[in-house]
């Protein structure tokens, strides 16, 4: 069994991606061929966004939107505690303080009662400047944007969406990636939306922006490639990620999105009473890129984890450190209040397999898995 059987949905789409990764093989267009172009259009209109411009990966996606920013020494980003390390590195990587913050139990993300008690405290201090809310949308549901907004507005900061997790999934008809100043994803193979390597994408309606964010991908450049006007950096996404990308996406508006949500309302029924199953919001819609479910303690989640690898069946954990005790960060201004929640999670979540291609005879094994596992603690 796969954790996210990226083999069974590479011969789904087989055809099609060998056609256009031959068409890319046989033109000899590697670098910056139309496939680009032609993605980032479709991307733009699928998210609702006036631009959208790729990178080579997600982690780079969020630095482009903090050079844009000029983020740098004496800000304060202010960060989820229980995500990606990616979230708090690339602050910290301009000089950034990253500020980390609590989650909510029940949907994993950002808290808007301790994103705004962390933002009291540090103009509080009065060491930091208040500049920046990562909102990460974690394991393909949405952060609360209305609350969120409402806390940027009122302190003046700007929100920067990691939509790594999240492409696809939506609050009402408001797409993923349209909710930041500005957005970003990743194309990481194991993403709702993934590549054969490594990808990602910056989204912002602001043209002057947007204008910005193409230069500095490539080396900061101003009329051509060779006429560089600012401090950039090195990072398109290659022909062949895009050509493997456009099959991707059609797959993945057309079917994909809604087959791993049927997947995930399954486990939601058979795993009911058993264990902590995820929570979806009203009106909000996950891409999920995790199923993660919760047990009562960290030895019941390494005691199953241990059955179901026995059993055959792969799980992860999601995170199993908080990002505020990343041996990078100590030493650094980053705590400023209570973590409790991102501290109980990172002992109790586990992860299951789950992707769009998931057989019924699969999940059954695995939720047969856990109730077994459950009678034996009886």
């Amino acid at each position: 069994m796969q954790f996210r059987d990226l083999q069974k949905q590479y011969q789904k789409l087989k055809p099609e991606i060998d056609k256009e990764i031959q068409q890319v093989l046989t033109t000899g267009n590697f670098i910056s061929g139309k496939q680009v172009n032609e993605l980032e259009e479709q991307l733009a209109a699928y998210v609702g966004i006036k631009h959208c411009i790729t990178c080579a990966n997600g982690t780079d996606a969020l630095t482009l939107a903090f050079m844009v920013w000029n983020i740098g020494q004496g800000d304060a980003v202010f960060v989820p505690d229980f995500t990606f390390f990616a979230s708090g590195e690339t602050p910290a990587y301009e000089g950034a303080t990253p500020v980390f913050v609590d989650v909510e139990e029940d949907t994993f993300n950002l808290s808007p009662e301790s994103l705004e008690q962390a933002i009291i405290e540090v103009k509080k201090e009065g060491h930091l400047r208040p500049r920046v809310i990562v909102a990460v949308d974690l394991f393909g549901q949405p952060a609360d944007y209305t609350q969120i907004r409402k806390i940027a507005d009122k302190y003046g900061l700007l929100i920067l969406e990691d939509g790594a997790q999240g492409f696809g999934g939506r609050i009402g008809e408001q797409r993923a990636c349209s909710f930041g100043d500005i957005s970003t994803t990743s194309f990481f193979p194991a993403k709702p939306l993934g590549c054969y390597g490594d990808g990602g994408a910056v989204f912002t309606d602001n043209d002057e922006w947007a204008e910005l964010l193409r230069s500095y991908r490539i080396h900061g450049k101003g009329a051509d490639k060779y006429d560089n006007v600012r401090i950039g950096m090195n990072s398109r996404l290659d022909t062949i990620q895009a050509a493997v990308l456009n099959v991707k996406l059609r797959a993945f508006q057309e079917y994909e999105l809604a087959d791993i949500n049927c997947v995930a309302e399954r486990y939601m029924q058979l795993l009911a009473g058993l264990v902590k199953t995820p929570y979806i919001k009203e009106h909000f819609y996950s891409s999920w890129a995790q199923y993660s479910i919760l047990l009562k303690s960290e030895k019941e989640r390494n005691g199953l984890q241990t059955y179901l690898k026995e059993n055959g069946i792969p799980s992860m954990i999601y995170y199993p450190k908080p990002m505020s005790r990343q041996g990078a960060f100590q030493g650094m201004d980053c705590k400023k209040v209570a973590l409790p929640v991102t501290e109980d999670l990172c002992k109790r979540v586990l992860a299951l397999p789950l992707h769009p291609y998931m057989e019924k005879e699969e999940q059954d094994r695995v939720v047969d898995a856990i109730q077994k596992y459950k009678m034996l603690q009886k």
